[in-house]
Formats: C-alpha cells, sequence, structure tokens
C-alpha cells in the first residue's frame, strides 16, 4: 500500500492506491490463504530505516505528543521501560465532557462517506503506519517488554495484518445490502404499488478502545479499526504503561482523516493520570455504544454487566492446555513445546500453561516415555534453547510487570520444581528483568494442585499435570475450557480415536485447537486473514479477532422508504 505523497487526498487517490489491497484481503479472508501487504523482515523497509526509525523514537523520549484534539485539561505520563529507560512522553488528558460531543459530531459526514470511502481511508492510515514499522517496533518494544523482532513482527506487520483484516471484513458486512433499491409488488388489475428505499449503515456511536500493556497494537488494531470503518468514532484508551504505540496511532489517524476531508476528532486518544480508573468512568458513558478490552477477566466481567448501553467485546484470561497423548516426532514436540513456553516469557493470552500427560507416559519414535522422562526432556528442550544469554534475551523479551515476577517466583512453592527460573542478562539493558520459565510438577487427582493449575498464571510459569489416562486428560481439557476458558488448545497423538476426541471436545467447547505441531508453528501464534483468534464461545472471550460477529453489531442498517 502506497503512502500518498500530497497534503489532500481525494477518493479517486484513495481508491486508486488502495482498492487492490482490500480485494485482495477479501479474497483472502474468503480463502483462508497466506498473504500479507506488510514486510515481517526489517530490511524490507529500505537501507536506512532502521536508523531513521530509532532516531524518530528517540526524538519522541522527554516531549509532549501533541495531538490538537479538543477537550485537553492537562498532560500525563509516566512510562518506565521494561528494559530500564524512563521514556519522558506527555499525553493530552481528556475533558470527556468536550472531547466526546466534538467526536459525536464529527460522525455524521463519516457515515455519509460510505463504506469503500471509510475503507480507504482506513487503508491509508494503516499504509502510513506501516512505513514507520521501525519506530512503532520501538515503541512497542519499550512499553510493553517484547523483544525488538518481537515487537518489529507482531507490533507492526501482523498487527497491520490484524487491522486490515477488521477493515475488510466490516467492508463486506456493510456490502451486503445494496444501497438502494426499486420495489414493486403487483396489485393484480390495480395499479403495483411501488416504493423506492436506501439503505444506510449507521454507526452505533462512539467506540472505546481499551488497550493492554503486552500487545497494544495486535490487540488493538482489530477493534479499533473494525468501528472506525462501521462509521463509528473511536475513542482509544490505552493501558497507562503502554501508551506510545497507540498515541502515534491516533496521531497517524488524526492526520490522514484531516488530510481525506474529514473531521479528525473521530479518533482521539484518551491518557489517564496515575491510578485514575479512566477505563471504568468512560465505559459507562451514555455516548460510548461500543467497547473493545484486552486484559483481566475482573474488568472483562465488569464491564460486560454494567456497560449495559455499549456493545461490548472482550478478550479475557484463559487456561490454555496441551494433551500429550503421543507422538511420531518427540524431538520435534519437545522443540515446539520449548519454543511456545519461552516465547516473550509466556506473557501472551495463547501461551500454553497445562500440559496433561499421562502418568504412565507416552508412545513415541523414540519408544515408550515416562510422564518424568517427558518432563524432564521437556525441562532439557527449555535450557538448550535459552542456554545463551543473548539468544535467551531476544526470545524471552523482558517482564512486563512487578505481577508478572511475583507469579513467577510464587510458583516454585506449588509443587515439585522439573525446571527452575533464572535471571538473564541482557547485552543491551542491564536494567532489565529477564527471567527463563519454570516448570512445575503437579498431579491432577489432587484437589489442592487442582486448585493451582485451574488459576490461570499469568507469564512464564508451566505445570507438567499428570493424568490418569487419555480419556481422564481429555475430560480435563473439556472441564477446564467450560469453566475458564482457553484461547488455545494444543494436542499431540497418533490415534485417530484420540484426535477425534480431543477435537470433538475442542468443537463442543469452543476451542481453537492445533495439533501435533512440531515445526516453526506454534500454539501461541495466529495469522490474520486466515487463523482466528480466540472464539467468542469459552469464558476466555466473547468475541475472535476476526469474524463477522465481531464488525456487524457495530453498526445497523436504517431504511427510508419512498413512494415511487
Amino acid at each position: 500500500m502506497a503512502t500518498a505523497s500530497t497534503a489532500e487526498l481525494t477518493p479517486a487517490q484513495l481508491v486508486d492506491q488502495h482498492r487492490p489491497t482490500l480485494d485482495q484481503a477479501l479474497e483472502t479472508i474468503r480463502t483462508r490463504a497466506y498473504w500479507s501487504p506488510h514486510p515481517e523482515h526489517p530490511k524490507a523497509y529500505g537501507e536506512n530505516a532502521a536508523a531513521e526509525g530509532q532516531a524518530a523514537f528517540e526524538a519522541l523520549r522527554g516531549k509532549r505528543l501533541g495531538l490538537d484534539q479538543p477537550g485537553t485539561d492537562a498532560w500525563v505520563g509516566g512510562e518506565v521501560s521494561p528494559y530500564g529507560p524512563e521514556l519522558g512522553v506527555e499525553y493530552p488528558h481528556p475533558d470527556a465532557d468536550v472531547l466526546l460531543p466534538a467526536m459525536r459530531s464529527a460522525m455524521p459526514a463519516w457515515r455519509d462517506a460510505g463504506p469503500e470511502a471509510r475503507a480507504m481511508v482506513c487503508l491509508e492510515i494503516l499504509s502510513r503506519i506501516s512505513a514507520r514499522t521501525h519506530e512503532f517496533a520501538h515503541a512497542v518494544m519499550h512499553t510493553s517488554g517484547q523483544a525488538f523482532m518481537m515487537a518489529f513482527q507482531a507490533g507492526g506487520p501482523h498487527a497491520q495484518d490484524r487491522g486490515l483484516e477488521a477493515v475488510a471484513y466490516a467492508y463486506r458486512e456493510q456490502v451486503r445490502v445494496p444501497e438502494a433499491a426499486d420495489w414493486s409488488k403487483p396489485q393484480g388489475k390495480r395499479d403495483p404499488l411501488n416504493l423506492s428505499k436506501r439503505f444506510t449503515a449507521v454507526p452505533r456511536g462512539v467506540a472505546l478502545l481499551i488497550g493492554c500493556n503486552t500487545f497494544p497494537t495486535w490487540n488493538g488494531y482489530s477493534g479499533l479499526f473494525a468501528s472506525l470503518a462501521t462509521g463509528n468514532a473511536v475513542l482509544v484508551k490505552p493501558h497507562p504503561r503502554a501508551v506510545l504505540p497507540l498515541a502515534l496511532t491516533v496521531a497517524v489517524a488524526r492526520e490522514v482523516l484531516a488530510e481525506a476531508g474529514f473531521d479528525p476528532n473521530l479518533v482521539a486518544l484518551a491518557a489517564e493520570r496515575p491510578g485514575e480508573g479512566l477505563a471504568k468512568t468512560l465505559a459507562l458513558r451514555p455516548e460510548i455504544r461500543v467497547i473493545d478490552y484486552t486484559g483481566s477477566t475482573a474488568f472483562g466481567d465488569w464491564l460486560e454487566a454494567n456497560a449495559r448501553q455499549a456493545q461490548v467485546f472482550t478478550e479475557k484470561a484463559g487456561v490454555n492446555t496441551v494433551v500429550v497423548d503421543s507422538t511420531d516426532d518427540y524431538r520435534g514436540m519437545l522443540a515446539n513445546l520449548a519454543f511456545s513456553l519461552s516465547l516473550y516469557s509466556g506473557q501472551m493470552c495463547t501461551t500454553p500453561q497445562n500440559l496433561l500427560i499421562p502418568r504412565e507416559g507416552i508412545t513415541t519414535d523414540a519408544g515408550h516415555k515416562s510422564y518424568d522422562e517427558v518432563v524432564t526432556d521437556l525441562a532439557g528442550a527449555v535450557q538448550g534453547l535459552l542456554g545463551d544469554d543473548a539468544r535467551a534475551a531476544a526470545l524471552l523479551g523482558a517482564i512486563v510487570n512487578p505481577q508478572v515476577r511475583e507469579r513467577l517466583e510464587a510458583a516454585a512453592g506449588l509443587g515439585e520444581v522439573a525446571l527452575a527460573t533464572r535471571a538473564v542478562s541482557h547485552p543491551d539493558f542491564p536494567g532489565a528483568t529477564v527471567r527463563t520459565p519454570v516448570i512445575v510438577k503437579l498431579d491432577g487427582a489432587k484437589p489442592d494442585d487442582e486448585a493451582a493449575f485451574l488459576s490461570e498464571c499469568f507469564g512464564p510459569v508451566s505445570f507438567a499435570v499428570a493424568v490418569d489416562s487419555t480419556a481422564d486428560a481429555v475430560g480435563l481439557l473439556r472441564r477446564t475450557v467450560r469453566d475458564k476458558g482457553a484461547m488455545t488448545v494444543g494436542a499431540y497423538t497418533t490415534s485417530p480415536e484420540v484426535e477425534r476426541l480431543v477435537e470433538e471436545a475442542c468443537l463442543e467447547e469452543c476451542a481453537q485447537l492445533s495439533l501435533n505441531l512440531t515445526g516453526g508453528v506454534y500454539v501461541n501464534q495466529t495469522a490474520a486473514f486466515s487463523d482466528f483468534h480466540g472464539s467468542g464461545g469459552n469464558p476466555a472471550a466473547n468475541s475472535a479477532l476476526c469474524d463477522g460477529a465481531f464488525v456487524a453489531s457495530r453498526f445497523r442498517m436504517v431504511e427510508v422508504r419512498r413512494q415511487a
């Protein structure tokens, strides 16, 4: 997607630049094939892009990020990188009584522009963000604690793919109904009844995006662009420790909207004072009609119960589970699981937590392996993967907040430690807290152990749970997904019958399943345009990124009939 070179964007320019991209996205969500217009490799952005992106990020530090939005009553900030440095960026704090009316008044012209015009503007926003991927990568890295390459890919092209995917779904749902129709009902010998009808996709109102600390862009862009493409204004309320990536996004969006002839107040930022709890206050405002939230179960449940005036989309917490029955690639299974447990220090909503292993062991291509052998070999695979500090730091990133570190340190008291955590020295950021995963052995038949492994332990903590049989593992999987939710489920088996049982459990409990992953695809990764992130059918999330249901209730069709 090319970036416009003029200060004014005409509809024809936008269609010429971005309609092919939208058409390809529409085709890809139909076929579920692999495709992305956003390069994953840093060198694809030009010879000087890396240096320029880092310089742009450094230039932001210690400054105010002015957005020229109405209702600014103070300046707030205070982000500290998980790698140590203070960012020192200040952001506008909103007076909602001024800002929200301004956002609402911006909506009629945006509504009247129609689905295609809105989609083209959204794609131009994504195009400009893509051109600044190196800068955004540093912003994501120093607010989330992701290692640079992960921040670059997940916070850049993968997040942009999710935003584009949402625009494609939004466009498709809105154009299912024609803009106009002539209606004629025969009346026999009498003249027919004739009406002319117009149909308009009408937005719900102002949408509130409540950002998360760990994946501010990846988890934020789906809701932001789904709401904007369906005609809603979007108020972005970032996590107070991860404001910068979404503030930059708001700045780009406002710039593009203004150049395209729309009111920039269609997108605005709501940064908060320390301890203010602004999300809860905004969520109950009558102007807020759509809410997107990623974070803790407690606040997600509160939003669903209390923000009754809004359509609420939540991604909360779950207990992700892997059933280990048998494998024909033992080394591949261990390597795949070791990487899945280690990536970004387990600070992903998709990271496996519970590994259900029959206490009598499993059959493999390397012979029968006892429960203890499987756990010991997995611990060895993690140690081998993370044995070099520089490589470990590049994979683990930094611990995002003190609560994750506290859970990690407390896990050793829950059972027998099969793999102890260790501190890793980061070669570039000595102030970073970098820790390897811990694996704890628990017994699925003991109530005290069950209380531990049936609670989400967000971070680099996993439990090797001994179960009586694979059938018991599948039963425990069902109960876990039904009661606690799961964003991901994995299974390893060479048995068609076990595969069928696990698949049936996931179909009935509505959980996304990955079978026998032993290569370069991992259970905690999903690809836009093809994979669904979450299902919306279990307690971990009430929506999926991305499907028709994620976008369709953000607008309503309003009909005007006239006598013809």
